[in-house]
């Protein structure tokens, strides 16, 4: 073999080597690119398994959220529902603490005034007892001296006698023209006390102890409530109120005794509203601003009724006090509408007097501001109120007729009366306080009741409101002198039976008949 063939064997071995590694590494190659596609296609696959998982697990977080914040709202109105009963309860028992403490002090009063009554018909039947024993004495001297008496001694006996005589005439005159004026007076006073009411008609507004507050849609609660519900914690703190969101469609409703506390917040949340931005921060700020409204607003009612009865000069902080008063009522009654009521009576009695009108209506307007001054201060409204009025300047007399109109000091002027006067017809005319016709029935049944079930009484009846009771009884039964130990017994039996305000006047009535006949 020569070395032609030598080089043609070892190139064509050559070639055929490196053809075989060609194919080798193209099938390595396809086999490399086909692994590669597995690989990409698991990845594709594992990323879509990865993002499937993702969005189930934000689904089902999303679905744990809702009910974790419907399970926080449940909680919340569960809270507000038990806290708004807890107030219901407190105020039931408020007014029963009140009402016990109204009829201890009328009961004590009473007490006070029957003592004073028996002391003055003791001491007039002692009077009556020591005079009966002298005119005794003194007769018996006379018969004594009549025997041994001249003609002389014997005239001017008789014309001592004469005298005597002529002082009890005068005197019983006396006692009728004392009685004439009184029912003078009295008739008087009832005609100033009618045209004071009749030249004055106010209107009455029924407040209640919630506001509540319409809403564009119901997403806004939600807002309301905020994350994890700050907002309604912070709207609570700054306010002062307690805010409640329920399942009643579009509305919210703000529960707070304090009225002006409660129309602030109820302002707040209208400008919330408004505003579209709810959070602590804006909270705050739409609160200060309702805040000055507020003020500003009792402000301006405070001028007006100083305006509208005629007198000026009334310090700013006290005319404010007056304009909270259009937030206060007193059983149904609007405060403000009976501050300005009671101001044209008094001014209209202290004219009919010949009194100082304006100081009238000054006082009558300023009677029942302690009201409304915060619950920090002691002692009663009148006494409260009294003492404000002081400190910003006003007037000894208006300080005292403020001071005296509840008798929480006696009463030493003409003003002071009046005032006192004015407070009662203002409250207690008919249409000025809100009464149940039920309980008012009930309340006459209860007093024909107990006075029906006393021996000797045959029949009853309440009348003048349930402020005077008629009692007939039977003569063979009661006689006159009873009669007297029988109203006194019916009054005990009322007093422990039955609360009541004011005073209730018993009558027994004693019919006596005869009957003749002629033939």
């Amino acid at each position: 073999m020569d070395t032609t063939a030598i080089l043609a064997s070892v190139l064509f071995a050559i070639v055929g080597a490196g053809l075989g590694w060609f194919i080798r590494h193209r099938a390595v190659l396809a086999d490399i690119a086909q692994r590669q596609g597995k690989s990409d296609e698991i990845i594709e696959k594992a990323k879509k398994d990865a993002n499937d998982i993702k969005y189930n697990a934000r689904k089902d977080a999303k679905e744990i959220a809702k009910e974790e914040k419907e399970e926080s709202d449940r909680e919340i109105r569960k809270r507000k529902d038990e806290q708004k009963n807890v107030e219901r309860e407190l105020e039931k028992k408020d007014t029963k603490v009140e009402q016990k403490m109204t009829e201890l002090d009328e009961q004590k009063k009473k007490t006070q005034d029957r003592q004073s009554e028996l002391d003055q018909v003791r001491n007039r039947f002692q009077g009556e007892v020591d005079r009966m024993k002298s005119r005794h004495a003194e007769l018996a001297d006379k018969l004594v001296q009549v025997a041994s008496m001249t003609k002389e001694e014997a005239k001017g006996q008789l014309l001592e006698a004469m005298t005597e005589e002529a002082k009890v005439d005068f005197a019983k005159d006396l006692r009728r023209l004392e009685e004439e004026a009184k029912e003078d007076s009295e008739a008087r006073s009832k005609r100033i006390i009618g045209m004071a009411i009749q030249r004055f008609a106010g209107e009455y507004v029924a407040e209640r102890a919630i506001s509540s507050v319409e809403l564009p849609s119901d997403d806004v609660k939600g807002r309301l409530i905020g994350r994890e519900g700050r907002n309604i914690r912070a709207f609570e703190q700054i306010c002062g109120v307690d805010l409640i969101i329920d399942d009643t469609p579009e509305v919210v409703v703000i529960s707070s005794f304090n009225v002006v506390r409660r129309e602030i917040a109820r302002q707040t949340i209208v400008k919330l509203i408004a505003d579209g931005r709810i959070h602590p921060a804006k909270i705050e700020e739409f609160h200060d601003k309702s805040k000055t409204e507020m003020e500003k607003e009792l402000l301006d009612l405070g001028q007006k009724a100083q305006m509208e009865i005629g007198v000026h000069g009334i310090h700013p902080e006290i005319l404010k006090l007056v304009g909270s008063l259009n937030w206060r009522t007193s059983y149904t009654q609007n405060q403000y509408q009976h501050a300005l009521e009671a101001a044209f009576i008094a001014g209209s009695m202290a004219g009919e007097m010949g009194l100082n009108v304006k100081q009238a209506r000054r006082a009558g307007l300023l009677h029942d501001i302690g009201k409304v001054i915060d619950a920090s201060a002691e002692g009663s409204h009148a006494v409260i109120g009294a003492d404000f009025a002081k400190k910003f300047g006003e007037a000894p007399d208006i300080v005292h007729a403020i001071r005296a109109h509840h008798d929480d000091e006696k009463p030493e002027s003409i003003l002071a009366h009046i005032v006192a006067a004015s407070d009662a017809l203002s409250g207690a005319r008919p249409g000025a306080r809100k009464a149940m016709m039920e309980s008012y029935i009930s309340r006459l049944t209860d007093i024909e009741d107990i006075v029906n079930s006393f021996e000797g009484v045959t029949r009853s009846f309440a009348i003048s409101g349930g402020r005077e009771v008629r009692v007939f009884v039977e003569n063979e039964k009661v006689d006159d002198e009873n009669t007297v130990i029988l109203s006194r017994d019916i009054a005990k039996k009322i007093e422990e039976e039955m609360s009541y305000p004011g005073t209730i006047k018993i009558t027994v009535l004693r019919e006596t008949k005869a009957i003749g006949i002629a033939r």
